[in-house]
C-alpha cells in the first residue's frame, strides 16, 4: 500500500465520516433508522472511502476534485438506488419521496467524499 492509497483512504473515510454524522444525525435525523454503533459506522465509511481510493489511485487518472465528485456522484447515486432496493426488498413498500432522498444524499456524499480522495491523490503523487 502506498502513501497515497494510504492518505487518500484515511481523508475519505474521515470527509464521509463527518458528512454522514451532518447528513444523518443533524440534517435528517429521521433517516437513520434508530439508535447506531459509531464504531461500525466509522468501519463502514472506512472500507467504502478504501474502495474509491484504490479505484481511483490505481484504475483511473483521476486526480482533481471535480473529476473525483463526477465519478463519485454517478458511483454514489447507481448504488444508494441499489441499496434502496435491497433495504424493501424484505416486505417494504416503494416510497418516491424517501427514494429520492437517499438517492440525492447518497451522490452527493460520496461525490464529495471521491473529490476528497482524488484531490489527495494529486497532491501526494
Amino acid at each position: 500500500m502506498n502513501k497515497s492509497l494510504l492518505f487518500s483512504g484515511v481523508v475519505g473515510t474521515i470527509v464521509y465520516y463527518l458528512l454522514g454524522w451532518l447528513v444523518y444525525g443533524v440534517i435528517f435525523p429521521d433517516l437513520a433508522g434508530g439508535e447506531q454503533n459509531p464504531l461500525f459506522i466509522l468501519l463502514g465509511c472506512l472500507f467504502y472511502a478504501f474502495i474509491f481510493a484504490v479505484m481511483l489511485s490505481r484504475w483511473t487518472s483521476i486526480s482533481k476534485f471535480s473529476s473525483g465528485f463526477n465519478a463519485g456522484l454517478i458511483m454514489g447515486i447507481l448504488y444508494a438506488m441499489s441499496y434502496y432496493f435491497f433495504k424493501i426488498s424484505g416486505g417494504g413498500s416503494f416510497d418516491i419521496q424517501p427514494f429520492l432522498k437517499e438517492i440525492v444524499i447518497g451522490g452527493l456524499m460520496t461525490g464529495v467524499a471521491a473529490g476528497a480522495i482524488a484531490l489527495v491523490i494529486g497532491k501526494t503523487s
